[in-house]
């Protein structure tokens, strides 16, 4: 039996890989865990999202004598007990796969991956599941019945690449209070081969801790258990409650779509080759926008100010540079990941010099005055530029980095 989950927490707090959690452990009295639990991050840009848009998907082998509508009544029951209702986007959905012919992976597989990178229909997945006879139980709107089908593909037909995640949880009576983590143990243990994003080098800060209300204390990311186990031993902290490693798609960019800049649709993810055309400009808030186009279609790239230092690399840009850029689009503006820059232009038409200065447009169409002497030039001129840019690959430091992006380091760069 596969079990999918999602949608049972809130903005302000609870957790839908707690309740995973929580269930695996009543679970244990009536079979057996297979493998491991997956932890499936959905399309990062889905409006109803509450933080992560994380779902669920639990294999599990039922003893010989366990009673299969006993254990789908324990899930239920669970999931009522723990689900946040009162919250108005906290549509919970449970779905259990039990027999699964061939025709149902090949459908699946298709629902899965756009339930990451697409936006789906509650109807599309109550249709899929009607089709196929899966049984799934939706609460209040049933939104979560997507993600819940989505992380039960996953674990039935697999994923096509994937990371390790150990989530440990606090004591139920320090929810909403600050956590207690021993710095100095989180720095040393971020040196662990195999593990990432538990700290942040340059911004010189800690990244693997939550500041919700919610139960988790610290998730640490891998390659491994045994890497993440090792970095795990090292921590000093609060007590945890329980932990859990998870197999995930976390840090593989499987939200990504490789598209052209005509076809981009919001609330989706892209990677985008374009010709830089608007110059990079800081706006109120910190935030830099330049604008890429390819075969005459543009859109407007943004890095906005949590990505800190890496909004230096974008503000070097220069009118001609060849870009292909990564990120989730919203509003016609691209919200950068990574960018690898292909190729520098150093050819720049500039207003002419004059007396030490760059001359000053008198108009469009009307030439350049010097404001010194009055010399007037019809035309800028072309000149040859240093640029202390160099070309390659760049990323958003870990503080500022989305679940379902792939660090540079874990793609060999």
């Amino acid at each position: 039996m596969i079990i999918g989950i999602d949608d049972t927490d809130s903005r302000d707090g609870m957790c839908t890989t707690y309740l995973a959690a929580v269930l695996i452990g009543k679970l244990e009295h009536y079979g057996t865990i297979k493998g491991y639990p997956l932890l499936i991050r959905l399309n990062p840009n889905i409006k109803y999202k509450t933080r992560g848009n994380a779902a669920i998907a639990i294999t599990f082998e039922p003893a010989n004598d366990t009673d299969v509508g006993q254990v789908k009544a324990l899930v239920i029951g669970t999931v009522e007990e723990m689900a946040v209702f009162s919250d108005e986007n906290t549509n919970p959905g449970v779905v259990f796969i039990e027999d699964a012919p061939e025709k149902l992976c090949t459908d699946l597989r298709v629902f899965s991956m756009q339930a990451v990178q697409d936006v789906l229909a509650i109807r599309e997945a109550e249709e899929l599941m009607k089709r196929h006879g899966i049984s799934y139980r939706g609460f209040k709107n049933g939104r979560g019945l997507i993600g819940a089908l989505a992380a039960a593909g996953f674990a039935l037909c697999g994923l096509p690449d994937s990371t390790y995640e150990l989530i440990a949880y606090r004591e139920k009576d320090r929810w909403g209070t600050p956590r207690e983590i021993d710095e100095e143990s989180v720095w040393a243990a971020a040196g662990t081969p195999g593990t990432w994003d538990t700290v942040d080098y340059g911004n010189k800060q800690i990244v693997f801790a939550p500041h919700s209300p919610d139960p988790i204390l610290f998730g640490i990311r891998g390659s491994s258990e045994g890497a993440l186990m090792l970095a795990f031993s090292g921590i000093r902290s609060e007590p945890v409650e329980r932990h859990v490693v998870y197999r995930t798609n976390q840090n593989t960019d499987m939200h990504l779509i490789h598209g052209k800049v005509a076809d981009v649709l919001d609330s989706r993810s892209y990677v985008l080759d374009g010709i830089v055309t608007r110059q990079p400009e800081t706006i109120e808030g910190g935030h830099v926008i330049f604008g890429i186009s390819d075969n005459g279609a543009s859109i407007d790239c943004a890095a906005f100010e949590p990505t800190k230092g890496f909004r230096n690399i974008i503000r070097a840009l220069l009118a001609g540079d060849e870009v292909t850029v990564s990120g989730s689009v919203n509003d016609r503006t691209l919200n950068l990941e990574k960018i690898k820059i292909r190729s520098l232009n150093n050819r720049v038409m500039r207003n002419p010099l004059c007396c030490g200065k760059r001359m000053s447009s008198m108009g469009k169409g009307q030439g350049f005055r010097c404001g010194k002497c009055g010399a007037v030039k019809k035309e800028q001129e072309l000149e040859i530029v240093e640029r202390k840019l160099e070309p390659g690959y760049y990323e958003v430091p870990p503080c500022a980095r989305r679940h379902l992006s792939k660090p540079l380091s874990r793609a060999g760069i």
